[in-house]
């Protein structure tokens, strides 16, 4: 997050502030579009019932403070990512626990403290603190500058790794393997999702906007879905929790580098088949 904020100006959040219809837009994608879609791959890949409940719980959580990240890869709007995160977390203090009592028959409350704190140590902190760098200490960014992806991959590598070794008994079980199929289902229609929303004709988002969207959608704090899944649910409903933070955080920062790297989605089919595209475009 401090390698975010050093790149981010307090324009970039004024402007973010300006503009509350990609808020909202990518505010419906987690917490309505997102919930909805997890059911129904659940309910169509038959999940067992030791998985359903964990694997609707991780549907239903807030955005994960990765997609901030992936945000910046992929060159999209970052303040918006970092507005987003905040507000789907905050929310879910009360959001959560209502759309799990909802889909999944069963309250599970959300610590409203914790949660804060959360937001305040993982995010809010580190950002200002390189906003504040930025703005104010611009000597200090061109030191730290150079080293900030390596603590940056390190960092993620600490977040993805730690809810997998706890889980890892319950994922290489055989039960565990059917799990793949629906998680990854799961995530790219996010993505497609959170994409495409944006882009219909009433809303006509700009393309930074609709690619932070895009992985805001499709990346969500599994983290705290494990936790929260283990401590009201049971240990095995936390197994899809666990799988979804490896395979949201591959998805999303692959999809964030490879927009970054200045491709579109549209131009995947030309790298399999160079000669039809060829023939299209004369």
């Amino acid at each position: 997050m401090l390698s975010i904020g050093i790149k981010l100006s307090i324009d970039d959040f004024a402007l973010a502030f300006k503009r509350p219809v990609p808020l909202t837009i990518g505010y419906v994608a987690q917490y309505i579009l997102k919930p909805a879609l997890g059911v129904l791959i659940a309910r169509a890949f038959g999940m067992p019932s030791a998985f359903f409940a964990g694997f609707v719980l991780t549907c239903c959580v807030s955005g994960a403070q990765l997609s901030s990240y992936a945000s910046f890869l992929s060159k999209g709007d970052v303040a918006l990512s970092i507005l987003l995160t905040s507000c789907s977390t905050i929310s879910s203090v009360v959001v959560t626990p209502v759309l799990t009592g909802l889909l999944i028959g069963s309250v599970v409350p959300v610590d409203g403290i914790a949660m804060a704190k959360s937001i305040l140590q993982v995010v809010l902190v580190p950002v200002t603190l390189g906003l504040l760098l930025n703005t104010y200490a611009k000597a200090v960014v061109n030191v730290i500058q150079p080293v900030m992806p390596f603590v940056a991959m390190v960092c993620t590598s600490l977040c993805i790794g730690s809810p997998l070794a706890i889980n890892r008994s319950m994922i290489l079980s055989s039960e565990g393997f059917l799990l793949l199929l629906p998680i990854v289902t799961f995530h790219v229609a996010a993505f497609i999702v959170g994409y495409w929303v944006s882009k219909l004709p009433m809303l006509r988002q700009e393309e930074p906007v609709c690619r932070t969207i895009s992985v805001c959608t499709g990346m969500q704090s599994s983290t705290l879905a494990g936790l929260l899944a283990s401590q009201f649910l049971g240990s095995s409903q936390a197994v899809p929790a666990a799988c979804s933070v490896v395979i949201m955080a591959i998805f999303g920062l692959t999809l964030g580098s490879y927009w970054g790297n200045g491709s579109r989605i549209r131009d995947i089919g030309s790298r399999f088949y160079p000669q039809a595209s060829a023939g299209v475009s004369s």
